[in-house]
């Protein structure tokens, strides 16, 4: 046989088994370390199916048959797909199966792989050579191996971290193929040394990973869903007609009037499910999360690597330490190392647009139906999202879509406390005050020196401003807000367990995931670093005599499986993790520290730029300071931010990478704490200090309180400081809505899709007979962005939650705005998870988790804020305390007199008096400014005065009552509302009665059967007396056959 020819041979029926035999068994071939060693006895990888093979034996390696026995495997040589004809189906197929078109390709693993250019003229030879046996395209085979090089041709340099990486993936595929799956390898494809690992598992594999995963299946069994009657009937059907137009057109969406039983799938009990059609049994979703779990906890721990000649012991030892990063659970260690780059399931899509299969119309109905702007108005088909994503994330869309909801009625009656604010301006009487200029109220200048005298009526725009969100109605909209989260969180708490039983997760428990919640590659990577280090150290102590140098790398190589082992028995302590536990907290206490001084830059600006302004010489240029000022200073505070959040975000995750966390759950709880904490102080520490200490500590008059003994401390506007506080806060909730939530949404994954669409050009580019390929499914899905988790879309959601209940009371129309943000965002999620992002795999949750509780924490700690800025940062109280207490008609005429205290322009400390003091055009003996304390002819002139402290009592007591009453109310509503709904407890009982009587009527039917067998045993056995012993011996092998029949039930 020609060297440079790559021939197929088929298995026979009746193959010899030996260690000379062919190295196939039933589809799985098996090929020697060494081919240049046996180019006769060896093949080309016919399906892609091998089993790591020992450095000691250079022949070929069975695997135990017994085991492929167990596994389950076809006996039949239809397996070996490179021998099959194209199944007149597959170019609707092509890219979604193995190339013999009928096995589903379940998950891809990516690799990054070096092509030769011999290599590339071998396996062109090949092709043209095999033309006559094959009539479909090829797989080609790995590099540097299944081809010779020709004479004269020099062969490349090895590079050992390659061949590294290659050993590791040969190993771990062959455990694959123990594991029962069944592989394909394509390398022949448009992108430039990329090579595909295509994954089918069959289905006694699928049953083993589903009676192992406890997967809940629906059975033959069909039971009637409890209707409503009477006058709840008539209304759901006016409420389904009325919601007819924005329901979606998927058969889901629609109610159900009968339902399955679901039971945990079992292989004993397989007659209770419906199996008639095996290939829809487990759909797509289910498929690739059996996968998923094979891979997680495949090992990857034993892969030889044969050192090159005349290596030295620089280069064996930093491939030991690479081999020992090779963690327990193979696929996560092996994305660590770089041995796969990717690993994802498909997205069900046909290329060509036809041939649609079920699980393909799905995508095509979520694309019309949910991934468009178009449906804006209509619900989420969130049965279909969770059937096509998993229960993760179809719980994820489904609370948006419940927040979403919720809002409606919270912009509503913000809108209506806005218009009264509107409607009532012209009849406020403090604003009317300020405003009229026959009171001729003088202002105290608001900076030294360069700031002259100012009238109270030129902030009258202000002032009615100010009223159109400091007003009676915005104290009550606090309190509608307080139960509206809590009405909030118990409607999601209900909707949470409809959908769990509709989705049959009301028997799913957390104990459950913990069979399948390995830890995490790093963390086994430094535990074995642990035990590898102590048994170093135990060596050391026991060493006499120097170890031989020809078996060091033999001994080393048995070190590190030694600690392997060790890991079971090895955990890491807190005493291992107290420098990162020390790292985090100094950490975070930097981190909040930065965010603090920066909030004190920003402040410094303000001041000094309100100083510089105010020496303009223009009058426009002075009347609009405080504007300008205030603007520019917020739109700083906005980029400050938006930067900060990304960087609080990739130091959150280091943080917790350093920590080791041991599972992927802990990993995320842990994430998503320190990212919130970073995220919460960044974007509300601007706003906190506007509400509660912007003007707070200004001094007076003639004692001013100073920054650098040159700055003094700026004040609140003359209508408080409740109107700057609301442009600060719809500032950087819309720009944060706007900019980071949908522009880096949109914009930064298309400018990542372009970026990696022109450096595939490029690379197309040198390669002519690549760029004419046809582009596979699995080749599409790699080019799109991998999905990162639903961390960064909880956690906007949740920072707007904030915006939207803890400073209401300054700005009532942030639900309006959260709404509309929300209904952009619901189909922008939905439009990226269908085409921008691969396919994620699908996880089974039962609740959205750790955010439920950061929820609840923040409605309970917005009752306390809101308490504190109707009390503090609003004039309500002062309001109310003159209303009851200092009017003399009972009106609120007279209050901004009330409010103002006097100075005498005399007392004014040296070179802090106004450079012009006649300014206004005449001479000011006495200037006004908003405090409460003793006139100057008081005989304790500026000292605080009794108003103050009963304007203090009043605040306080308003906080303590507001919050006990609020909180009261909302415990209440939590109590009052159960949990779990009526109906859904009572068909949860249904359900458990019915299985109940299935189980009783299975054994019922076993009993009878048995009994009838023993009747007919002992007919049989009465007969037999009677027959020659011939005619008994017979007659016992008919009833050894009998007790051989197959119990149907």
């Amino acid at each position: 046989m020609d060297k440079d020819e790559i021939h197929l041979r088929r298995l026979p029926a009746a193959a010899p088994w030996g260690p000379h035999a062919d190295s196939k068994f039933h589809g799985v071939d098996f090929l020697p370390e060494d081919l240049s060693e046996a180019p006769e006895e060896t093949g080309m990888r016919v399906n892609k199916k091998y089993s790591c093979l020992p450095a000691e034996e250079k022949g070929i390696h069975i695997i135990n048959i017994r085991a492929i026995e167990d596994i389950g495997y076809d006996q039949h040589e239809s397996t070996l797909l490179n021998s099959l004809s194209r199944n007149p189906d597959a170019d609707c197929k092509y890219g979604l199966y193995f190339r013999d078109g009928k096995r589903k390709v379940d998950y891809i693993l990516v690799y990054h792989y070096k092509k030769s250019s011999a290599g590339k003229t071998l396996v062109r030879r090949a092709q043209q050579n095999d033309s006559s046996v094959r009539s479909t395209k090829q797989d080609q085979p790995l590099p540097g191996k299944g081809v010779q090089l020709e004479m004269g041709e020099s062969e490349p340099p090895m590079d050992y971290h390659e061949d590294d990486k290659r050993f590791r993936r040969e190993e771990y595929e062959g455990n694959l193929v123990e594991a029962g799956l069944e592989l394909e390898r394509d390398e022949d494809t448009k992108i430039h040394g990329i090579g595909f690992v295509k994954i089918h598992a069959p289905w006694n594999v699928l049953c083993r990973e589903a009676e192992f995963l406890k997967l809940k299946m629906p059975t033959k069994k069909m039971y009637q869903i409890n209707q409503t009657h009477g006058l709840l009937k008539k209304i759901n059907s006016v409420i389904q007609k009325i919601t007819e137009p924005i329901q979606p057109k998927v058969a889901e969406h629609k109610p159900q009037t009968v339902k399955r039983l679901s039971y945990p799938f079992s292989r004993e009990k397989q007659h209770l499910f419906d199996l008639s059609d095996k290939d829809s049994f487990f759909d797509s979703k289910t498929r690739s999360t059996i996968v998923y779990e094979i891979l997680k906890r495949t090992t990857c721990t034993k892969a030889k690597y044969s050192m090159g000649k005349g290596e030295g012991r620089k280069k064996e030892t930093t491939l030991l330490n690479k081999r020992r990063k090779c963690g327990k659970y193979g696929i996560t260690s092996l994305l660590a190392n770089g041995v796969y780059s990717a690993a994802y399931p498909l997205h069900d899509v046909s290329d060509l647009g036809k041939c649609l299969t079920c699980h393909q119309e799905i995508l095509h109905l979520l694309c019309e139906e949910w991934a468009s702007y178009g449906v804006f108005y209509k619900y989420q088909p969130i049965d279909l999202v969770r059937k096509y994503f998993g229960e993760k994330i179809g719980l994820y869309f489904a609370w948006l879509g419940v927040y979403t909801q919720m809002l409606i009625p919270a912009s509503v009656v913000g809108i209506i406390v806005f218009l009264y604010g509107c409607a009532t301006v012209d009849e406020n009487i403090p604003s009317m005050e300020m405003c009229d200029q026959r009171n001729n109220i003088t202002m105290c200048p608001l900076c030294d020196r360069t700031c002259s005298y100012w009238k109270m009526s030129s902030a009258c725009a202000t002032a009615r401003a100010s009223h159109l969100f400091d007003n009676p109605a915005t104290v009550f909209f606090s309190v509608f807000m307080a139960l509206w989260a809590a009405t909030f969180m118990e409607h999601w708490k209900r909707k949470q367990m409809r959908l769990n039983y509709r989705w049959d997760l009301t028997g799913f428990e957390e104990e459950e995931e913990a069979v399948k919640d390995h830890p995490r590659a790093e963390y086994e990577a430094k535990v074995l670093e642990k035990s590898l280090r102590k048994e170093h150290k135990q060596k050391e102590k026991h060493r006499y005599f120097p170890e031989e140098t020809a078996n060091k790398w033999r001994q080393r190589v048995k070190t590190v499986m030694a600690g392997v082992k060790l890991t079971d028995k090895e955990k890491l302590t807190w005493k291992d993790r107290f420098p990162a536990y020390l790292t985090n907290f100094v950490g975070i206490i930097f981190m909040v520290g930065l965010t603090f001084a920066i909030v004190f830059g920003v402040i410094i600006y303000r001041i000094s730029t309100a100083a510089a302004l105010a020496i303009s010489s223009t009058p426009s240029g002075r009347s609009s300071v405080r504007v300008t000022v205030t603007a520019t200073a917020v739109i700083i505070n906005l980029v400050v931010i938006i930067i900060l959040d990304e960087v609080y975000g990739c130091i959150a995750r280091w943080l917790t990478q350093i920590e080791v966390p041991k599972t992927d759950k802990n990993f995320e709880e842990r994430l998503i704490f320190k990212a919130f904490l970073l995220k919460f102080v960044n974007a509300y520490t601007p706003i906190f200090y506007v509400a509660f200490f912007k003007g707070r500590f200004v001094g007076r008059p003639g004692d001013y309180v100073y920054i650098f003994h040159s700055f003094r401390m700026e004040e609140c506007a003359p209508g408080g400081c409740l109107m700057e506080l609301c442009i600060q806060l719809s500032i950087i909730m819309l720009g944060k809505q706007l900019i980071q939530n949908n522009l880096f949404e949109i914009g930064i994954p298309k400018m990542k899709k372009l970026f990696r669409y022109l450096k595939l050009k490029r690379r197309r580019s040198l390669d002519h007979e690549e760029h004419m390929k046809k582009k596979q499914r699995y080749e599409v899905d790699y080019n799109l962005e991998p999905f990162a988790g639903l961390t960064p879309e909880y956690m906007e959601m949740i920072i707007q939650f904030g915006f939207v209940t803890l400073f209401v009371a300054s700005f009532p129309l942030a639900p309006l705005f959260a709404l509309l943000n929300n209904i952009i965002e619901i189909r922008l999620d939905a439009k990226k998870f269908v085409t921008e992002l691969r396919r994620p795999v699908a996880v089974r949750a039962k609740d959205i988790g750790i955010w439920y509780n950061i929820l609840r924490g923040i409605g309970k700690l917005a009752v306390i804020i809101n308490a504190f800025v109707i009390s503090f940062t609003s004039d309500f109280i002062p309001r109310l305390v003159y209303l009851y207490m200092y009017s003399e008609n009972g009106t609120m005429h007279g209050f901004v007199n009330h409010t103002l205290s006097s100075f005498n322009v005399s007392d004014f400390q040296a070179g802090t008096a106004p450079n012009d003091p006649l300014d206004l055009g005449y001479e000011v003996q006495i200037c006004r400014y908003k405090d409460y304390r003793e006139p100057p002819w008081s005989e304790n002139k500026y000292d605080i005065s009794k108003d103050f402290w009963a304007v203090l009592a009043a605040r306080l007591a308003f906080v303590i009552v507001f919050q006990n009453l609020v909180m009261f109310m909302s415990d209440f509503v939590d109590w009052i509302i159960p949990d779990i709904p009526k109906d859904i407890s009572q068909q949860i009982h249904k359900e458990k009665v019915l299985m109940v009587e299935v189980f009783m009527r299975e054994e019922q039917g076993k009993l009878h059967m048995l009994e009838t067998w023993k009747d007919q045993d002992k007919r049989k056995g009465e007969n037999c007396n009677n027959h020659s012993p011939r005619l008994s011996r017979s007659h016992s092998e008919s009833l050894s056959s009998c007790h051989s029949y197959p119990l149907d039930v």
